[in-house]
């Protein structure tokens, strides 16, 4: 089977991070920060170890680095988070998401509409500079975060994120990226790009594990926590302890997880962000070439938009799940269906069906690449 879902999950993983997952099964048995003994503090040593590395990456302080099951979870601890105090209290919340969301975003921004929260969509366009008014006509003196997707888990398409963080810390505004498809991909400094809080998966651009998320902050804008339990410190008060990162970690962290995201950061840097956002962009370039002559091939992509190395296409008379099925057989993996993001579906236009997603990695070949194009055009033509 030739991988070509990496916006799923990135598969395979570098042998760098296989090992390390092996290494740290046999080495890091103890609980972090749970126990005096040295197996836990080797463990503790090891994710504190990880922290630097993501807060290095991402341009915080190893204690702003919070490790969370998937970027799911970051998201919902953000996003509840920042507005559980304000709902508390009685105090109005507006917040403002993009057309392209993830149901990460949208589903927990809706279930707080029920507490009271309000939220608007703004439009994302081909044209960056009608993107951001789009976003700024929507803010009103309630909106206390602009919470949005850095770049499309469908279509690809880059959202102006500098842009509107810039825009949110002139208007005091948290601003919320999720980061899922972006992290790992294309460098991102949330000081440089005015990012208060990022959210992102570890098991995709940074090759660790399943099971495996980081939420990073700036620090600016305080999170109520949705969980409460074990932190290891401050053990002795009924109240969860406000200090980060373990006020936002209740529970026994994935070490083992933790561990092989470290090892995918090294693995980027060795290797180089440029380098490997280059080789799957020109993968996606050769795809888009191999089938821009084919009429029954419809390529989901805007003139004027940057794009992640993402293509979503359908073929005529053959749904997105009957594609994907069809090269599934033909030995190739890809995503048909919504993708969990039926606002960026609606955005593209490919309700009620949706489309299929082809996203190389790093490891994929152009070889590869052209005989997927060959199965898409066999199946155009029998169609």
């Amino acid at each position: 089977m030739i991988y070509f879902d990496n916006a799923a999950t990135t598969y395979p993983k570098p042998e760098s991070v296989r090992r390390a997952a092996a290494e740290a099964i046999v080495r890091y048995g103890g609980n972090p920060g749970r126990s005096g003994h040295k197996m836990s503090m080797d463990a503790a040593q090891a994710v504190y170890n990880v922290r630097e590395k993501a807060g290095e990456m991402f341009g915080a302080p190893p204690e702003n680095v919070i490790f969370t099951a998937n970027c799911t979870e970051s998201l919902n601890m953000a996003i509840k988070g920042l507005a559980e105090r304000d709902l508390r209290e009685g105090r109005p919340f507006h917040a403002i998401i993009s057309s392209l969301e993830h149901n990460s975003v949208f589903r927990p921004v809706y279930e707080l509409t029920k507490r009271g929260l309000t939220y608007s969509i703004a439009e994302a366009a081909a044209d960056d500079s009608v993107t951001l008014h789009n976003f700024e006509s929507l803010i009103t003196p309630a909106t206390k975060a602009v919470i949005c997707t850095l770049g499309s888990n469908v279509t690809g398409q880059l959202l102006p994120y500098e842009r509107i963080g810039a825009m949110c810390r002139r208007k005091n505004i948290c601003f919320v990226g999720d980061g899922a498809q972006v992290c790992g991909v294309i460098p991102i400094d949330i000081k440089r790009d005015n990012i208060n809080i990022l959210c992102m998966p570890g098991h995709k651009g940074l090759y660790g594990i399943s099971g495996t998320g980081l939420l990073i902050t700036d620090g600016k804008y305080p999170l109520y926590h949705i969980l409460e339990g074990g932190t290891g410190s401050t053990s002795l008060e009924a109240e969860q302890t406000p200090f980060l990162p373990e006020g936002l970690e209740s529970g026994t962290v994935n070490t083992v997880g933790i561990v092989t995201v470290g090892a995918g950061i090294d693995f980027i840097r060795r290797v180089g962000a440029q380098r490997i956002h280059s080789r799957e962009t020109e993968l996606c370039r050769r795809f888009i070439n191999a089938l821009e002559n084919e009429s029954r091939v419809r390529i989901y992509r805007r003139e004027r938009c940057s794009y992640l190395p993402i293509v979503l296409f359908n073929v005529e008379g053959s749904s997105a799940e009957e594609t994907a099925a069809y090269l599934s057989d033909k030995g190739f993996a890809l995503r048909g269906g919504l993708h969990c993001s039926g606002l960026a579906h609606r955005s593209a236009g490919t309700l009620p069906e949706g489309g299929v997603r082809f996203s190389p990695s790093v490891f994929n070949t152009a070889a590869q690449t052209d005989m997927l194009a060959e199965a898409v055009k066999k199946l155009a033509h029998s169609s």
